[in-house]
């Protein structure tokens, strides 16, 4: 599944919060918000797209989850927050080379051909993680840990990214064939930036093997890179990229523009960009994974970046210019996403609201982002009560119409759009900085569920008024609209 990550160290956020965000780019899945608690959780897992069954442990913790309202692939919950403060979004879709798939081929469900052979089980994928992953750890490593025991064990069928968070830690991990794996902690200065390909471009192997601080990897990837001849590089320096990765053309048009915008948004004078002599253009193999940001980052700048599409530059659809690079890369904040959410996890406030997770529904550009606690029994009827037919009285199918309003009216719509950004930033900041406040007082757990209600009325109020507004300009923009004037 194309989709997009960042992940932000608590020393690069401006209130010393760790954040992991992704796009989650499905072709128009529709996704609501729920909690899953732990007489809901299953004992016995079936992974419906590889047939393989797993058991699960019998202590299972409370999390939030935003599945696929349709199940008949699957749950693919996508991201969560679970009852420890412990964030997780799967997965981010990478690319590998053939000389890895060889070495370690994918584990792919094969059907039975006849009724006398048995149908072959595929591994763990995108469907399942989640699920197999959140509600069973404590922190943001031991996420990577039990992630990479199952990937060992059963395998996977495609090749993913996976972040983990906690109020300390960002984790980063990347499977590299069918059964290895590789991950690192970000350091808390820094911001990755991932698009769909293997990101990691440095790793130290020695740490790995030996106190395993900051980088961690399955037991056997050292003989497993010497004994396929798997690094290439050639300068004494290990570079997972240059060894896992892939440098394809679909690469340069659909993946590294991604990775340059976003860099060049957060740094800006760190590297030349543009033009003549640019350290790095759209179509660089080489944009860096990480990076100190030139500012401490925000949730509304993570909101941003996931719903660009280019601006500033020649390659932005929407342009009026008569451009031939117009629309010519893939845009961040495409037309097909489900959901995205940031995961934040902050230290400065009680454990009951330490984790937030700001929740978007549609297609980034033209929708908002609504903060809500995570740590309750259920969410509020307007984020978890979704149906495949479309209604206006939910977050998600309000969002998916002023998406497909506003796309077509771009040049008339774009302003009651930003409006309606700001508008659930500061109504759902200004009502998280009163909750706060009101729990730390009194210490009682129902003013959490009271404080989502709240935001959830808030979101309606305001996406409503703005479904109307884009509503009624598309009208007058429909080209069967005639007036003697119109002459």
């Amino acid at each position: 599944m194309a989709c997009t990550t960042i992940l932000v160290g608590k020393k690069a956020s401006y209130n010393n919060s760790t954040m992991i965000a992704r796009n989650d780019d499905g072709y128009f899945d529709v996704k609501k918000l729920i909690v899953v608690n732990p007489k809901d959780q299953p004992r016995k897992y079936k992974c419906k797209i590889s047939h393989l069954e797993i058991e699960l442990p019998d202590n299972p913790v409370s999390y939030t989850s935003t599945p696929s309202v349709d199940d008949k692939h699957g749950i693919w919950a996508a991201n969560g927050i679970n009852a420890y403060n412990v964030g997780m979004t799967a997965t981010e879709t990478i690319t590998s080379n053939s000389r890895v798939l060889g070495a370690d081929p994918l584990v792919k469900y094969i059907p039975a051909k006849n009724k006398k052979e048995k149908e072959i089980v595929g591994g763990i994928g995108e469907e399942d993680l989640v699920v197999l992953v959140l509600p069973y750890i404590k922190t943001a490593r031991e996420g990577v840990l039990r992630l990479g025991s199952l990937l060992e064990k059963y395998g996977t069928y495609e090749s993913n990214g996976i972040a983990f968070n906690d109020e300390n830690e960002c984790w980063w991990l990347e499977s590299i064939g069918g059964h290895h794996w590789i991950a690192r902690r970000v350091k808390d200065t820094e911001y990755v930036i991932m698009p769909n390909q293997f990101g990691l471009d440095r790793f130290d192997l020695d740490d790995a093997f030996g106190e395993k601080r900051e980088n961690l990897c399955s037991a056997d990837l050292k003989e497993f890179i010497n004994d396929n001849h798997l690094d290439c590089n050639n300068n004494g320096v290990f570079n997972p990229r240059n060894v896992f990765g892939s440098h394809t053309d679909s690469d340069h048009v659909y993946n590294t523009p991604r990775a340059w915008f976003m860099a060049r948004y957060f740094n800006p004078r760190t590297y030349k960009w543009d033009g003549d002599n640019a350290d790095f253009t759209p179509e660089s193999d080489d944009i860096p994974w990480s990076l100190v940001p030139e500012r401490k980052i925000t949730e509304e700048e993570i909101k941003y970046i996931l719903s660009s599409y280019y601006q500033g530059t020649p390659y932005n659809p929407y342009s009026k210019a008569d451009n031939p690079k117009k629309g010519i890369y893939r845009p961040i904040g495409i037309s097909r996403t489900g959901v995205m959410a940031i995961l934040e996890i902050r230290d400065y406030v009680p454990d009951e609201i330490k984790a937030i997770e700001w929740i978007c529904f549609g297609s980034n550009a033209f929708n908002s982002a609504l903060p809500l606690y995570a740590n309750v029994k259920s969410m509020p009827k307007y984020v978890s009560d979704v149906t495949l037919d479309c209604d206006s009285n939910n977050f998600y199918w309000s969002n998916r119409l002023i998406g497909c309003l506003a796309d077509s009216n771009y040049g008339t719509a774009i302003q009651a759009i930003e409006r309606y950004q700001a508008a659930i930033f500061n109504e759902g900041t200004k009502l998280i900085n009163e909750y706060d406040k009101k729990f730390i007082e009194a210490k009682d757990a129902k003013l959490i569920a009271e404080a989502n209600e709240k935001l959830c009325n808030m979101a309606k109020e305001v996406t409503t008024d703005t479904l109307n507004k884009v509503l009624l300009n598309a009208s007058a923009h429909m080209k069967n609209g005639y007036s003697r004037s119109d002459n």
